[in-house]
C-alpha cells in the first residue's frame, strides 16, 4: 500500500533487465532486445575490475568503483575473523549509497512515493526496496540442505511459487543451470510488474553465464543461447507494455575463450606461503597460520600477505607465474580502483586467454570433501568447475538421483559429482575488454546520454530517467 500522505510518481515505471554476459557484439542475435535499442539508444560500458557480478552489480547499484563501494569481488578475506567467505547476500555490505535508496530520498522530497522490486540482483537481504526475491537454501542442523527462495513482503514467495511452480534451483548453479531459472524469474518479474506496480524493477536473468564460462564462447551457440534469452524477455516486454513501463537493459561483462588455468595459491603453497591442515576430510587451507594466500576470482586474484617484509618476495614469486599478466601492490591498486581495505595487499590480473584457479592441494586424494561439489560458501575461491559433471564419471546424472533417493531415505549423502581438473573450464572474465564489441552494455531510452560510459554511470542514467 503506498503512503498516502506522498502523491503518486508522474514518471513512467522503469523496469532494468539485468542480461549478463549480453554484449553489443551479441545484441543483433536478440531481436526484441535490438528492437529496444533501435528505438532508443545502446552504449558499451567500461567495466570495473574485477568485472565479476557482485562488483559489477554494486558499481551499478552505486555509481562508485570498488574502492568506494568496498565489493571488491564476488568474495573476499574477512579480516575480522580470518574467514573467505563467497555470495554474500547483505545489502549492508555495500558501503555506498544504493540506487533505490537514492531515489526513495530524492522522490520524498520531492513528496512523492516511490516503490521497488529487486528480483534477483545481489545484495538483496535487508535492501531498502518493497519487493525482493532471492535464492536461499534452508540449510539443517545435521549438515543437510534444502533449496528454496526467499524475499518480502511475507507471502510473496509463496504467491509466486503457487502461480509458477517451484523455483527450479538446480538451474540456477551447478552442472545443471540453465535456462529454467532465468523463465522463471522473467515470469515472476512480469508477476510483480502487472500485480504489484513497482516504479522501479530490477530484473537478473543469468542465462548467458553458464555455457560460455563452460565452453568458452567460441565453443557455444550463442545464436541459440542468446535467442533463448531473448524469448525469455517476452513476459516482462508484454508486462511493461500492459503497465505503460519503460525497459532497460544493462548487462556487467562479455565473456573470453581461455586456455589455461593458474594455480596460484599451489606456487605460493611451494614457495612456503600458504600452510594447510590435513583432517579427516582432506586438507584445507589455514588462514591464520598462511603468510600469503590467494583468493581467486575468475581473471583477478586478491592476494593476502601477512607481514608487509613479504610482500616484496610474494609479489616476485608471483611475477614468475606462467599466465600472471599484471600485478599490484599497495596503492598501485588505485590503478584499477581497487585500493580498499577488503582487497588482497597484491592484486594480480591474468593474461586474456588465462584465469586464477583455486586449488591448494597438491594431490587430488587429499583435497577437501566439498571440493567435488556444488558449495559455494565454504571454498576458498570461485570454482567454475561447479557448471560440469566429472568427465570421469559414468551416468553422473544417476549417481545424483540415487544421492538425493538417500537424503530423502535419511541418510547424510555428498553430491560429489564436480571436477578438480580446472583445465576442463574453457570461458572466464574480469578483465576489461580491449574491443568495445565485447564490453558489457546500457540500453535506453530518452535523452542520450554521453558516447563514453563506465559501469559506474549507469546510477546517474537510472537517476536521470526517473527523476526527469
Amino acid at each position: 500500500m503506498r503512503d498516502s500522505c506522498l502523491r503518486e510518481s508522474k514518471t513512467a515505471p522503469l523496469i532494468v533487465i539485468n542480461a549478463v554476459g549480453l554484449t553489443p557484439r551479441l545484441l543483433p542475435l536478440a531481436p526484441r532486445l535490438q528492437t529496444l535499442a533501435d528505438s532508443g539508444w545502446c552504449r558499451p560500458l567500461r567495466e570495473v575490475l574485477p568485472a565479476v557480478t557482485c562488483t559489477a552489480q554494486a558499481s551499478i547499484l552505486t555509481g562508485r568503483s570498488p574502492q568506494g563501494h568496498g565489493i571488491v569481488g564476488n568474495g573476499w578475506l574477512f579480516r575480522e575473523t580470518s574467514e573467505v567467505r563467497f555470495w554474500q547476500q547483505s545489502n549492508t555490505l555495500l558501503q555506498a549509497e544504493p540506487i533505490y535508496s537514492t531515489l526513495r530520498r530524492l522522490k520524498q522530497e520531492r513528496g512523492e512515493s516511490f516503490r521497488v522490486a529487486k528480483l534477483f540482483w545481489w545484495f538483496n537481504q535487508g535492501a531498502d526496496v518493497d519487493l525482493s526475491v532471492t535464492p536461499k537454501p534452508y540449510y539443517a542442523a545435521d549438515g543437510n540442505k534444502a533449496f528454496g527462495i526467499t524475499g518480502t513482503p511475507f507471502g510473496l514467495t509463496d504467491r509466486l511459487e503457487t502461480e509458477l511452480g517451484r523455483f527450479p534451483f538446480p538451474s540456477f548453479w551447478g552442472p545443471m543451470a540453465g535456462l529454467p531459472c532465468t523463465d522463471w524469474i522473467a515470469k515472476a518479474a512480469a508477476n510483480v510488474i502487472k500485480t504489484d506496480w513497482p516504479d522501479l524493477t530490477l530484473v537478473y536473468l543469468p542465462h548467458l553465464d553458464y555455457a560460455p564460462q563452460r565452453f568458452g564462447p567460441s565453443g557455444c551457440d550463442m545464436a541459440g543461447l542468446v535467442g533463448e534469452l531473448d524469448h525469455a524477455c517476452l513476459p516482462i516486454l508484454d508486462a511493461a507494455r500492459e503497465v505503460g513501463a519503460r525497459v532497460w537493459v544493462v548487462s556487467e561483462y562479455g565473456h573470453s575463450d581461455v586456455s589455461r588455468p593458474i594455480l596460484i595459491n599451489r606456487a605460493l603453497r611451494a614457495a612456503g606461503y600458504l600452510s594447510v591442515r590435513l583432517g579427516p576430510f582432506g586438507e584445507i587451507f589455514e588462514t591464520f597460520a598462511s603468510r600469503a594466500f590467494a583468493v581467486c576470482d575468475h581473471q583477478l586474484a586478491h592476494v593476502y600477505v601477512k607481514n608487509p617484509s613479504d610482500l616484496d618476495a610474494v609479489a616476485e614469486t608471483i611475477r614468475t607465474i606462467p599466465g600472471v599478466a599484471k600485478i599490484f601492490v599497495g596503492e598501485q591498486r588505485e590503478e584499477i580502483g581497487l585500493n580498499h581495505s577488503r582487497a588482497g595487499e597484491l592484486i594480480a590480473l591474468s593474461e586474456a586467454n588465462a584465469w586464477f584457479a583455486y586449488p591448494f592441494w597438491l594431490e587430488d586424494h587429499l583435497a577437501p570433501d566439498f571440493a567435488r561439489t556444488v558449495d559455494i560458501h565454504r571454498k576458498p575461491g570461485y570454482d567454475p568447475c561447479e557448471l560440469l559433471f566429472d568427465p570421469q564419471l559414468n551416468f553422473p546424472k544417476l549417481k545424483v538421483a540415487r544421492r538425493l533417493l538417500a537424503k530423502k531415505l535419511g541418510f547424510r549423502t555428498l553430491f560429489d559429482v564436480i571436477p578438480l581438473d580446472p583445465t576442463l573450464i574453457k570461458g572466464s572474465h574480469g578483465l576489461s575488454a580491449t574491443d568495445p564489441l565485447d564490453r558489457p552494455l546500457l540500453i535506453g531510452d530518452g535523452v542520450e546520454p554521453a558516447e563514453d560510459l563506465a559501469l559506474t554511470d549507469v546510477h546517474a542514467e537510472l537517476v536521470r530517467a526517473l527523476m526527469d
